[in-house]
């Protein structure tokens, strides 16, 4: 069945952290959001009639993962991202930023030093910075409107810095970047050489634009993958972040323990069981969902270049490869970090993300989802056009 993601779902009233906190974060309370990383799209309804069945039985007790739910994940890795986990790798955490954490607590030491590219989804440098380690951080280059990797850099970072851990986003996230083979093949060798652990982000694996590959970091080899902490779960790929459940993949047993371990200590065990029921639905049932909101997304993501490219041609579009966020440079208008963000909010009545906040390296940038109807976003662009007309 087709599904109508042109449809305009009101989501005010329902404690939806994008729509209903504006004025609690500091935004004025008629500000259009674009900002925070879900869709504006009703999860698949196969998902919504597994919650229903679950919810008719009327006990939610506590509950944990069964071989069926691996199974099932396990398939859903291997025929779309030509990666099958190893038995028994998987752990469940309610967060990828979560997860991160456990990461860091159970892998690194107070003071020790982490590396990441920004600019790059700020939890990851709110997190180190709140468990008390050291962030040093390897830029990326801005290339002819493509983000690259600084190498020598990395390497001579870790080296200098004795890095433990390293937290890629793969896809990138602001960004856009898909890392091809190669790249991802050379960080993991610098981190092998000098023992530094992996965790890979790649929540928004499923987002990826035609023309373009994911790549599972653990998928190069046996030996990167007993290096590297996957990270992936539903809430990007069909809408479910607030049903609380990640899939975490770490095929080294000694790692798995240790991040389990953090887990316990922290008090969380059993996790969401109403989360456990959508998330099998979705990877059982709703592929058909997907591909039809990817297809859609890509259309908003054509849209979005071309409209501001007839209607604001000094901002930059900088070309997305996956996600379905859109990185854009306003710098031609030379203007301060808080001047732009001043236009943004109060002139263009906008709630989007700052590329500050990404790292120093998003200074005069903007963040969009684009995972709205179309109109919503035609109103959004119409609304920053309308503001920056005169500038």
């Amino acid at each position: 069945m087709a599904v109508n993601f042109d449809e305009i779902i009101d989501r005010k009233g329902t404690s939806c952290l994008k729509y209903d906190f504006a004025q609690k974060r500091g935004y004025p309370a008629d500000v259009l959001p674009f900002w925070v990383a879900d869709m504006d799209f009703r999860a698949p309804q196969v998902v919504i009639d597994a919650i229903k069945k679950r919810t008719d039985h009327g006990i939610f007790g506590y509950t944990n993962f069964t071989e069926e739910y691996e199974a099932v994940i396990a398939d859903w890795m291997t025929r779309y991202h030509n990666w099958t986990p190893a038995n028994g790798s998987l752990v469940i955490t309610p967060g990828v930023v979560f997860a991160i954490s456990m990461a860091i607590t159970a892998f690194t030491e107070p003071g020790d030093a982490i590396i990441i590219q920004q600019p790059v989804y700020y939890p990851f440098g709110a997190t180190i910075k709140n468990n008390g380690r050291q962030l040093v951080n390897n830029s990326l280059k801005l290339v002819n409107g493509h983000y690259e990797i600084d190498f020598d850099d990395f390497e001579a970072k870790i080296k200098d810095n004795n890095v433990k851990l390293f937290l890629l986003c793969s896809p990138q996230n602001p960004a856009g970047r898909v890392w091809h083979k190669d790249e991802l093949q050379k960080l993991a060798d610098i981190c092998l050489k000098h023992h530094v652990l992996i965790l890979a982000d790649e929540i928004h694996h499923e987002f990826i634009r035609p023309g373009h590959q994911h790549t599972v970091l653990a998928s190069l080899s046996p030996e990167i993958a007993q290096n590297v902490i996957t990270c992936t779960a539903p809430s990007k790929t069909f809408n479910l972040a607030g049903l609380q459940l990640s899939n975490i993949f770490i095929e080294n047993p000694e790692l798995r323990k240790r991040f389990k371990t953090a887990i316990y200590n922290t008090g969380y065990d059993e996790p969401n069981v109403l989360g456990f029921a959508a998330a099998q639905a979705a990877y059982t049932h709703g592929r058909p969902w997907l591909d039809e909101a990817l297809a859609y997304i890509e259309k908003n993501i054509q849209f979005a270049k071309k409209y501001l490219a007839e209607h604001l041609p000094k901002v930059r579009f900088i070309d997305t490869e996956g996600t379905y966020l859109i990185w854009l440079d306003f710098n031609a208008y030379g203007l301060s970090v808080q001047e732009l963000e001043d236009i943004i909010v109060h002139k263009a009545k906008l709630w989007l993300d700052s590329g500050h906040i990404f790292g120093q390296e998003g200074n005069g940038f903007q963040r969009i989802n684009v995972a709205c109807p179309q109109s919503v976003l035609k109103q959004g662009l119409d609304q920053l056009i309308a503001a920056f007309k005169d500038l």
